[in-house]
């Protein structure tokens, strides 16, 4: 049995700003905490072999086939509000284990003194039965964050790993829908090594942390790639966020793929689907948007999900993290079906197929059976300023910068989150300058996408690029401006960061902006409580990270007011 121990800080909404330590505020548990830190130090003792192994020749259809699979997906089922379910995670754990020993047959004499550097039990752990498992899992001072003594190291350890697990995110994403680039790989076990090795210094640390951020804007770019070759350039589109008459089914989380392939099976059925949070900009791509049952969005962010999902009467579908845990007597627990890295005790599964495609038949049947969601809102809303898209409108946009119609943009992006100060971002919108313009992305845009903001010469003042992978257009956008004021250096440019973060996808947008070479990003609602005292000095030295003050302070330091 668990000790009922746990230590964990990688979100934003962490207790009291400093970490869980007898349940997340996610509503994660301690035994759960205590698996997925196991899960991870599975991962590391896999990566030992699979870095040694990667180029060789007789080990390369298990690392292709089965590991770079497994070293991405077993980063995303720890990411916050991801995987609850215990049963999952261990079964995670096993197919860790699994792997390790089949490579092991690959290890030669030579190879090991490389691996003996990280110590025996890493690489030779076992189990017997579930229980065992569980009291390994509760060895804290082996595997928990608190088992690195150095505040500073322990910090830009949990930094990296944070970082590493929203590439992970992303990567499996593109691997779902074929694309994939070996270094993104490479880097995974680099990192993952970095973590348990007492050698490196915080100044090794540091170059590895940017280094991840060069890599996240690699895998962003590889995800944009695959989501654009499968589904078109996202473009303009008005989204409705009314509700239909006939039943329908809700589709949450990150992953495009499910959704395509949901839309396909449920054509013809006399049923709906409907996005919730982050998958509203599925709506945005030609591939998709063509099914005419694919009727609009429903709700808002993810954390408001427990009132959306009471009201929408159909089946939910989860295909990535986001998941808010029902309350016992919720009227939608039993309709809720999971896939990917996300899982909860009792939901069912989604059934996947020989060949890796997902069958949906007992969702649409269930559907069939239930009635129209409730209508909580009506309305449109405007979204799908992608790059493609928005460099379309360049000309426009210069022609607008030039003459003084817009004066600055203001990325917005990042996540939404229960804290009551997170009202401090619609606040912020609504309080603007006329003459500004937001960049959003991620499901922060839930604090103000449904705003009468209005445009500038018909360019709306909101502009959605879409999931927080998106954040990546803004990046696409911000140097081809760049080049086009022929300017020296990305900062000088009238664009100011103002993003809000939530979980470890963010941290890989932050990262990569950092790589990239942003300054003056104010993060909120609260910076991270694993940055130490003296990273967030510094991240400010180096960078101009700031947190979050007020409204009227904010727009003072932004120079909006």
């Amino acid at each position: 049995m668990s000790t009922n121990n746990m230590f964990c800080y990688q979100c934003q909404e962490t207790a009291q700003g400093t970490g869980c330590t007898t349940i997340g505020v996610c509503g994660k548990k301690a035994d759960t905490s205590a698996l997925q830190d196991l899960l991870i130090y599975t991962a590391k003792g896999l990566a030992i072999y699979s870095s040694i192994l990667r180029k060789r020749e007789e080990a390369k259809k298990l690392i292709l086939d089965k590991v770079n699979k497994y070293l991405v997906n077993s980063l995303f089922v720890t990411i916050t509000n991801a995987n609850f379910d215990n049963e999952a995670i261990i079964n995670e754990i096993k197919e860790g284990l699994k792997l390790r020993e089949d490579l092991k047959k690959y290890i030669k004499d030579s190879d090991k003194s490389m691996i003996e550097r990280y110590g025996s039990e890493i690489i030779n752990w076992h189990f017997d039965s579930d229980e065992e498992l569980q009291t390994y899992a509760d060895k804290q001072d082996l595997l928990g964050v608190l088992r690195t003594k150095n505040e500073d190291i322990r910090s830009l350890r949990e930094l990296l790993i944070y970082g590493l697990k929203g590439m992970a995110a992303y990567a499996e994403h593109a691997m779902n829908l074929g694309k994939t680039q070996e270094d993104i790989f490479e880097f995974t076990e680099k990192a993952l090594l970095a973590s348990i090795d007492d050698n490196l210094s915080v100044e090794d640390l540091i170059a590895l942390v940017l280094d991840c951020g060069h890599h996240g804007v690699k895998v962003m770019a590889l995800l944009d790639e695959a989501n654009t070759s499968t589904f078109g350039n996202p473009e303009m589109t008005k989204i409705k966020i009314g509700a239909g008459t006939r039943p329908g089914i809700l589709i949450s989380g990150h992953d495009l793929y499910d959704l395509k392939q949901l839309l396909e099976q449920s054509k013809n059925s006399g049923i709906d689907i409907y996005t919730h949070s982050e998958m509203l900009p599925g709506h945005f791509y030609p591939e998709l948007k063509k099914y005419v049952h694919f009727y609009g969005n429903y709700g808002n962010a993810w954390w408001d999900q427990r009132k959306d999902f009471t009201n929408f009467n159909g089946p939910i579908v989860f295909t990535t993290n986001c998941i808010v845990p029902p309350l016992k007597n919720a009227s939608y627990k039993d309709r809720v079906f999971t896939t990917n890295a996300a899982g909860f005790p009792g939901w069912k599964r989604i059934k996947v197929n020989k060949d890796g495609t997902k069958n949906f038949s007992e969702v649409i049947e269930l559907a069939k059976t239930c009635q129209a969601p409730n209508e909580i809102e009506s309305g449109e809303i405007v979204g799908g300023f992608a790059h493609n898209q928005v460099l379309s409108l360049a000309d426009t946009i210069v022609e607008n910068i030039k003459s003084g119609a817009i004066r600055k943009f203001i990325v917005m992006s990042g996540c939404d989150g229960r804290m009551a100060k997170r009202d401090y971002y619609t606040e912020f919108a609504e309080k603007l300058p006329k003459d500004t313009i937001i960049l959003t992305s991620g499901c922060a845009k839930f604090r103000y996408n449904k705003l009468n903001l209005g445009d500038i010469n018909g360019i709306p003042r909101v502009l959605d690029a879409g999931q927080c992978n998106d954040s990546y257009s803004w990046a696409v956008v911000a140097l081809k401006l760049k080049e086009v004021f022929g300017l020296n250096d990305i900062n000088e440019l009238p664009i100011a960061f103002n993003v809000a973060w939530y979980e470890q996808k963010a941290v890989i947008v932050l990262l990569a902006l950092l790589y990239l070479g942003v300054k003056n990003i104010h993060l909120g609602p609260t910076l991270p409580a694993f940055l130490s005292p003296n990273v967030v000095k510094v991240l400010v030295e180096n960078f101009g990270i700031a947190g979050m003050t007020t409204v009227d302070e904010d727009l003072k330091k932004f120079n909006l007011i």
